[in-house]
């Protein structure tokens, strides 16, 4: 865990991939723990609340409130579609056009933990909208074949920046695979994926919020740090 900033409202962190926001598994620290601990540490106050969630194996920049009040504002501002964040990703193939737009219907199955793309008129369904625009293109001929072995069978990767118009479960995920770009790593919705425990090649970048107490509008923007996104500089 990573702390970008902090005072008494908030505390920006960069979250590694593979550490869960919060969990109820013994033993497995999880990032609201780590915060709590970091905090009790230094005599303050360990309240601790979760504006938006980070799936486990994904890293990025993650906002927390220190307080209900706090809390209450930063729901509001995502609610209010205030709060602007941008991705990268690690998608399989080459897209045919370098920028455009993903529009779909998701259904959320709450037994599974997973997400699919449905028509649109499907009961349970919301619609998912998201940006992409391709920044660069990485080729197996090119690179190191064992690196592309080792994570995905594509003769291709694309490093893709998103822009989330919508914040349904697991979207960036399941609506690139739906458009034929599955994420690398992604063992929920990429076949693809070789054996073992791999990170999903996803990373939240940036985000950009009007702090709950002085209504100052603040942006972070972090690089990734995980060994996949490394592999693929």
């Amino acid at each position: 865990m990573e702390i970008i900033y902090e005072d008494s409202e908030i505390v920006v962190c960069h979250k590694m991939p593979g550490i869960p926001v919060q969990t109820a598994k013994p033993g497995q620290q999880d990032m609201v723990s780590m915060l709590r601990n970091y905090f009790a540490d230094r005599d303050e106050s360990t309240e601790i609340f979760v504006i938006r969630r980070l799936d486990q194996p994904v890293e990025g920049i993650m906002v927390f409130a220190r307080n209900a009040q706090a809390a209450a504002n930063l729901s509001r501002q995502v609610q209010e579609k205030s709060v602007e964040k941008q991705y990268l990703a690690l998608a399989e193939g080459q897209f045919q056009e370098k920028t455009g737009q993903l529009e779909d219907y998701l259904l959320r199955n709450g037994k599974n933990n997973t997400s699919q793309a449905v028509p649109k008129g499907t009961k349970g369904a919301k619609g998912a909208r998201l940006t992409y625009e391709v920044q660069k293109v990485f080729l197996k001929s090119e690179q190191s074949s064992k690196l592309f072995e080792n994570v995905c069978y594509s003769d291709s990767v694309s490093l893709v920046r998103i822009w989330l118009d919508t914040g349904r479960h697991h979207q960036i995920r399941v609506q690139m695979a739906h458009a034929g770009h599955p994420l690398v790593g992604d063992k929920k919705y990429n076949e693809n994926c070789s054996s073992g425990y791999l990170p999903v090649g996803l990373c939240s970048v940036q985000t950009t919020f009007c702090h709950p107490k002085t209504g100052e509008r603040m942006e972070f923007t972090v690089e990734p740090k995980g060994k996949l996104f490394m592999s693929f500089k």
